[in-house]
């Protein structure tokens, strides 16, 4: 069973993301923010790492900087999710795998995370609304 980790601070849509990628078969963890997650890799070693990209505490191009800069978690792939375009992103933190622009189609992230943990290359906004 491939596990995730997702990062959302907000927990309406953690929530429903988590049942939806459990409903799929994945084994999914859940941090509130880049820190918790730094924590959660401490423990488990998931798959793929799902994250917001503006989160409290440390969002998420910190947490990437970080799992980028650590040997154990440096090839982890990463999708970065979030309402702000991703050049906004691409300016603090380049280094992940595929973005999905907030809002997005659930069908999306289940689209993008399958064919990311089946091998298949990544990519950016394959659904938005």
């Amino acid at each position: 069973m491939k596990t995730i980790l997702l990062v959302e601070d907000e927990f309406g849509i953690a929530g429903v993301l988590t049942v939806l990628l459990e409903d799929e078969g994945y084994r999914v963890f859940a941090a509130a923010n880049g820190k918790q997650a730094l924590e959660r890799l401490a423990e488990v070693r998931p798959d793929l790492v799902i994250s917001d990209f503006m989160m409290p505490l440390m969002d998420g191009a910190a947490l990437g900087a970080a799992m980028r800069a650590d040997p154990a978690c440096r090839d982890i792939p990463l999708v970065m999710m979030s309402a702000v375009p991703e050049a906004a992103l691409r300016q603090r933190f380049d280094g992940y795998t595929a973005f999905l622009r907030k809002p997005f189609r659930t069908e999306a992230l289940i689209e993008l995370a399958t064919r990311i943990l089946s091998g298949e290359a990544g990519g950016s906004d394959p659904g938005s609304p």
